[in-house]
């Protein structure tokens, strides 16, 4: 085990530079740069003088360097902790982090726990009850889940709540808690728009996984094994939640850590733009659109680490939860 874990930590490291010099190219490959857009809307609200200073700018963020140059300064400078200066918000990347990657956090959390508790015991129903009118109208409520973009979901949630029950469901916080200190009182207004961003989030994601529980419980539920303990006289129940839910959860295991936990940084980001979230993925579609390099760079690389860290977990876990699975 422990010899695995330094190849997949070996692995993962050389995976880390690759994806970040890689992406940090991408990113600058677009015509121009952050301060060609910088000097056009300088010159577009009347500042003439913008062009003549272009030069000043390009000392103050760093774009008077070769890109190569520029890449290896903010490579060298991220295992410190400095991630760079954000262009577009002028404040260092890792302040913007620490703003933002909690409530994500929160947000995948939120998700990940409304999905669980609806998918597993509903795919284990379905499983155990198949082809009943019970697993027929479950198989089409998860059709109907995937079908269903979650962005126009959230459209029509964000409409029946502002328009017809009058209810603030915008962003996570209420005008008057945004630039608040924490409190008991600006806790329990999060916990208040959390639950709809997390809903929407769950539907598809739970429409999913329920499918996915039930093709593999239907698939252990045949094994000799399930046999053998139904032949010394288990309960029903005991087979199913001990012995044949626990060797069907595996897929959802790995699910868990490539998907889920990269989510936190990426999540749905769509559903977050329409909602208007102060999450990780509109800034991260917003550093793009700017080419705000080393936002960008950053916010992919931790997506990179949040990956490969997951599938890690994902690892362990399965060999903890199934003995029949070895590492090595």
């Amino acid at each position: 085990m422990l010899s695995f874990l330094i190849r997949r930590v070996f692995y993962a490291l050389i995976m880390l530079v690759i994806v970040s010099f890689v992406s940090f190219i991408i990113i600058t490959l677009p015509p121009g740069d952050f301060l060609t857009q910088k000097i056009a809307e300088l010159e577009a609200r009347g500042d003439k003088s913008a062009s003549m200073r272009v030069d000043d700018y390009r000392e103050r963020y760093g774009l008077d360097k070769p890109l190569l140059t520029q890449y290896w300064i903010w490579a060298s400078n991220f295992i410190t902790g400095d991630f760079g200066l954000s262009f577009e918000y002028d404040q260092p990347v890792s302040t913007l982090l620490k703003q933002r990657l909690p409530l994500s956090i929160t947000l995948a959390l939120a998700t990940t726990a409304f999905t669980w508790a609806l998918a597993i015991p509903i795919g284990v129903f379905s499983a155990v009850k198949q082809y009943s009118l019970g697993d027929q109208i479950a198989t089409t409520i998860s059709f109907l889940g995937i079908g269903i973009p979650p962005f126009l979901l959230a459209l029509v949630v964000l409409y029946i709540a502002v328009v017809k029950l009058d209810q603030d469901v915008v962003g996570l916080f209420s005008r008057q808690f945004v630039d608040a200190s924490w409190s008991l009182a600006k806790v329990w207004d999060l916990l208040k728009h959390l639950w709809v961003p997390a809903l929407i989030g769950a539907v598809t994601g739970t429409a999913g996984t329920i499918r996915i529980m039930r093709g593999n419980l239907l698939d252990t539920l045949g094994q000799p094994f399930i046999e053998a303990a139904r032949a010394r006289g288990l309960k029903n129940r005991t087979v199913i939640w001990r012995h044949a839910v626990r060797m069907a959860i595996n897929p959802l295991i790995v699910i868990l850590g490539t998907e889920t936990f990269p989510g936190i940084l990426a999540g749905n980001i769509l559903v977050e733009v329409v909602l208007s979230l102060p999450t990780m993925g509109p800034l991260y579609i917003h550093a793009l659109l700017t080419q705000d390099m080393y936002m960008a760079g950053t916010v992919l690389v931790f997506l990179t680490l949040m990956l490969l860290a997951g599938a890690v977990m994902a690892d362990v876990a399965l060999a903890w939860l199934d003995p029949r699975i070895r590492l090595e």
